[in-house]
Parts: C-alpha cells; structure tokens; sequence
C-alpha cells in the first residue's frame, strides 16, 4: 500500500497545473450511454476514480480507450452495444459516481440495474432524491439484494422539485430528461460548475437544454442524441487545495490552467486570511503571503459558497492562523474523520457536532498519519508541508481517485515529498486519439 514521505518547511515557488475535472468527467463518461455514436473527451484526469469509470462503461458492453502518449487526458467512448445495462457492485464499490449511470441507461435502453455505491465514507449521500424523480418521469424501481433495478418503456417529462440541493441528482435527472418525451422541468437544482459542463457536452450531443447554472433547468426531450467532442472543465477543487499550498506554506505559487471564476469563496476567504491573490492570466491565480495568517471562519454551502470539499483543506490552513477559526460543515454529517489526524500532528481542534473549533497558529510536528478520504488525504498533505520534520501519510490510495500526481505537481514547486510504492497507473493501452 503506497504512503507519502513529506518533510516540511519548504515554501512553494513557481508555477503548477491543475488537471482535469474529475467530479466533471465521469458524469461526462455516463453522458455517452446515452447515444450510439462515439463521444470523445478531452482533459480527463488520469486518476483513479476514471479507472474505476472506464471499467465500469465496458462492462456493460463499451468500447472505452483512454489516451496515453500524444492522445494523453483524453477518451473515446462507444455504447453502440449496451449488452449488459448493469452496474456491478465489485466496480462501483468504490466510487459514488456510479450512481450516475442510473438515469442515461434508464433513458436510453428502458432498464437498469445498479448496485448500490460505495466511494468515501464521509455521510450519507441518498440516492432516494434520484429515485423520486425518475419516478415522477414514469420508472418503475424496486430494490433487492442490494441493487436498483429499473424499468420505464420510455421516460416522460415531469414537474420536478428537488427537496435538497443535490449535484449527482441533478446530474442524473438531467441526463434522463434529455430523451423523456416532452418536457421536464428541474426546480432547486444544483448550480455547480460540474452541472454546467455536464449540460455544454449533453448540448453538443442535440439536447435542448435551458437554465442549467441556474436553479431551474428546463430539458425538451428529443428522440435521439448524436456524438460530440468536448473538453472537460479545470479541477476547482484541484486548484482550491493548491492555493491553500501556496498561502500555508508562505510561497509564491502561480496556479495554473484553472477558472478562476469557480474559486471566488476559496479565492475570498485567502484574501481575508492575509494571502495574496490576484488573477494573474485569463487561467491563471497567483497566490503570496509574507505575513501572518488571521483566523477566519467558513461555513460550507452548495455553489457558490464555500465548498464541502475544500473544508478539510481549510482546515489545515486554519491550525496555522492566528486566533480560533470556527469550521462549520453544513453539508455532509462525517466529514472532520482528518480533525484526529491533524491533532496527531499537534494541532488544537474540538469538534462539537457540525462544528469544529480551531486554536492556531499551533506549531505542527511531523507523525505518521491515516488518510480516510479523498479530501481529507489532501488536507493531511498540506498539514504536513509546514510540519517540523518527516511525516509519513498512510492509504494515498483515496488520494489518488481524484488527485493526478499530486507528489509529482508538488515536488515541481519546492515540496520535499516522495512515495514509497508503485504509482497508481490503469491499464495503459498506446492508442492515438
């Protein structure tokens, strides 16, 4: 099982490139169930979770290549053939996404079977709000054995409202919509950045699509959908958690191929901290800070405001601000399992419920730590970027579904970090896109 080896101190200085979205590409990759034709995307991030996605597509009878070589970051996927519309619990078990198949194969060839997800263990994430809405577009679904299974002679447009906000619901409704018949309309929906590319790609293939980015969307169903070629948004939170490396470290780090427009609530709690930034080039964010960091509290929200998965990332900046920083996490109900890890490490937190209460700026010592998820390995990262000493960070693993060679982008930059064990690689096939 690889770790990171991570000796603090380093300022980071320079410039480092943010991959690919991942929470956008693989509802982009379900997207492609939904017509005959070949869909090629451009961007992909060569992680994990894409793996994961890509096994999954061919299971069911796609033709899936992903790049290396000169065609790396990108993909073409055929589902010409869908001879086997279920999703296998020993492939989703790991990855939430897989949930977003559900609707495309539903719309697409009138049944589904889908296991139920797995991916980190950071709360609960109903697919319930999935199911309502499908049901309200004519599917009929049970549940046994731990699968959905669904079946619907062609979906009908619907009237529906969404009781939470939900980013996998809307992507997931979205798709199925596009080739309901007649018109289905979406109220409180998500307005994340992933929504949106997911509706430009869906757009490209012939759906008639209104208001994604807003809280109601409007899908006029059509009969069929065409290939398309598109390229997938820059990772927000990719270039949110190298800003935090930048300001925590006290570097002068130039993020780059980012959009700076979807990191505003990242981008405005730094400038209060006391960091510098600026928007250096269309694609570009410069971060700086040659004073101290000030305590400042965050709350999660759904887009626009501060993300649920830049808290863990936050956090670690706020062990190293001056004064107590209140993190509240209005989103998920198990997401501070880093709060232990960065105690460990020397840091002053206390947790009450949804709440974490933090007393910087604590000096960090180096420790052997545990990542237990995605965002919160990135958070044990960068608490060990300032740490005194070598601290070695256990289960990368989780690192690697959504991160693309983190140790490689860092040590680009300054860090002093290397992995023990073999880099996560798929399955590489030379193919020229």
């Amino acid at each position: 099982m690889d770790k990171f080896v991570i000796r603090g101190g380093n300022p980071l200085v320079g410039t480092i490139r943010v991959s690919g979205a991942k929470n956008s590409a693989l509802p982009c990759m379900a997207a492609a169930i939904l017509t005959e034709d070949e869909v090629t995307l451009e961007n992909i991030p060569q992680v994990r979770d894409i793996e994961t996605e890509r096994k999954l597509l061919a299971s069911m009878g796609a033709e899936v290549e992903l790049g290396y070589g000169r065609a790396q970051h990108r993909t073409r996927i055929s589902c010409k053939l869908l001879s086997d519309p279920v999703a296998k619990y020993e492939i989703v078990k790991t990855m939430r996404a897989s949930s977003l198949v559900l609707g495309p194969l539903i719309a697409r060839t009138g049944m589904a079977r889908v296991a139920m997800p797995g991916g980190c263990a950071i709360g609960g994430r109903p697919i319930d709000l999935h199911i309502k809405g499908l049901e309200k577009m004519g599917a009929t679904i049970s549940q046994e054995h731990g699968y959905l299974e669904a079946r619907a002679d062609r979906l009908k447009g619907a009237s529906i409202v969404f009781d939470k906000i939900t980013v996998t619901g809307t992507e997931d409704l979205l798709m199925a919509a596009t080739l309901a018949d007649g018109e289905t309309v979406m109220e409180n929906c998500a307005r994340e950045p992933e929504v949106t590319d997911l509706a430009e790609l869906l757009t490209a293939m012939g759906a008639k699509i209104e208001g994604a980015g807003t809280s109601t969307i409007r899908v006029q169903g059509v009969t069929s959908l065409h290939g398309a070629r598109h390229r997938i948004n820059p990772d927000r939170i990719e270039a949110g958690t190298f800003l935090i490396a930048g300001a925590i470290t006290g570097g002068d780090l130039i993020v780059a191929n980012c959009n700076p427009t979807h990191l505003g609530a990242v981008m405005t709690k730094l400038e209060e901290a006391g960091a510098k930034v600026e928007i250096f080039s269309q694609d570009s964010v410069r971060v700086r800070r040659d004073g101290p960091l000030r305590a400042v509290d965050i709350s999660t929200e759904e887009y626009p405001g501060f993300p649920t998965d830049m808290q863990a990332q936050y956090m670690a900046l706020a062990t190293q601000s001056e004064g107590i920083c209140q993190v509240k996490e209005n989103i998920f109900e198990n997401r501070f399992m880093h709060v232990q890890e960065l105690v460990r490490m020397g840091a002053n937190i206390r947790v009450d419920g949804r709440v974490a209460y933090v007393r910087g700026a604590s000096p960090l010592s180096a420790a052997a730590v545990m990542c237990s998820d995605l965002r919160a390995s990135a958070s044990l990262v960068l608490a060990a970027l300032v740490a005194d000493g070598e601290s070695i960070l256990d289960r990368v693993y989780h690192m690697d579904r959504g991160y693309e060679r983190i140790e490689e982008k860092l040590r680009g930059v300054g860090a002093q970090i290397r992995r023990m064990g073999s880099i996560f690689s798929p399955k590489q096939t030379e193919v020229t896109l």
